[in-house]
């Protein structure tokens, strides 16, 4: 293997593959975790090259979704995707300029592991002029209840693997929303009133509400092809008329459901639910 991936041009090479064609934004991590989880797939598979994997890659879509795994597991950060967010930036724009002023929009950050996903949506409406943030209503929930205690602590340690000040990045002048102390990242109370948590089981249990925004990101990459089109059912039976839906950059909404949302962005994997997801 490999000594030193950083000056390895195959490496850079596997990575613009995994980027480009397996559409895994590999430009958001740094070198060291993607070489530590690629290494890891590579040892499984017996292969000791980056070229040699690639090719195996190319041949193998098994191999394709089992590094897709591998390198979104016990992933999340703030603003993960920024192009994605650049994108739901106008869909809260489109949903502040229905309806009564008085109105919420109601939000709902499904399977939403340690918060950053419910506060970047936040903080995201804090900073944008053509979004009051007075009405957005934001509910995380996830099955977890030890990651609902440290999304509701919001506070965020940087590490190697764990670069929260690049992570804020893509919203700017990102102290007007969190605190740095040292190592330790706490997210500021005008963003953390917006949002409270939940724990659910998107599987088992109905949803908890009706919204005008579902994100569900990087969930259905774990679990199987029938608990996914339940979660989808779920998350359609959610969706007020004209809600929208975001999921994952690798993900797919499944044959059997697709008719209930229509894709506004089909790149970001981002939807609008149609008349047949909306009749509950």
């Amino acid at each position: 293997m490999p000594s030193s991936s950083t000056d390895d041009p195959a490496f850079d090479r596997l990575l613009e593959y995994v980027e480009d064609s397996l559409q895994f934004q590999t430009s958001s991590y740094n070198d060291a975790y993607l070489d530590r989880r690629i290494s890891a797939r590579m040892r499984r598979r017996r292969v000791d090259e980056y070229e040699t994997y690639q090719e195996m890659l190319r041949e193998d879509e098994e191999e394709q979704q089992a590094l897709l795994d591998a390198l979104s597991v016990n992933v999340t950060s703030f603003f993960r995707n920024p192009d994605v967010w650049e994108a739901l930036r106008e869909v809260l724009r489109d949903l502040s300029s229905k309806g009564s002023r008085r109105d919420p929009i109601k939000v709902w950050s499904a399977a939403c592991s340690d918060g950053r996903e419910a506060y970047s949506l936040a903080m995201l409406a804090h900073d944008d002029d053509q979004v009051d943030e007075r009405r957005i209503e934001i509910v995380g929930t996830d099955i977890k209840r030890e990651i609902l205690r440290a999304a509701r602590t919001a506070e965020y340690r940087a590490s190697e693997t764990n670069d929260v000040a690049e992570q804020l990045d893509p919203i700017g002048d990102w102290k007007r929303y969190v605190d740095k102390d040292g190592d330790t990242f706490r997210v500021k109370d005008k963003v953390t009133d917006m949002v409270r948590f939940n724990r659910r089981d998107l599987i088992r249990e109905d949803p908890p509400g009706t919204f005008d925004l579902v994100v569900c990101r990087n969930l259905f990459i774990y679990i199987n092809a029938e608990s996914k089109r339940a979660v989808f059912e779920t998350l359609g039976s959610a969706l007020e008329p004209e809600g929208y839906l975001t999921i994952g950059m690798t993900e797919t909404i499944p044959p059997r459901v697709r008719k209930q949302f229509d894709p506004v962005e089909k790149r970001l994997r981002i939807y609008r639910a149609t008349d047949a997801a909306v009749q509950r």
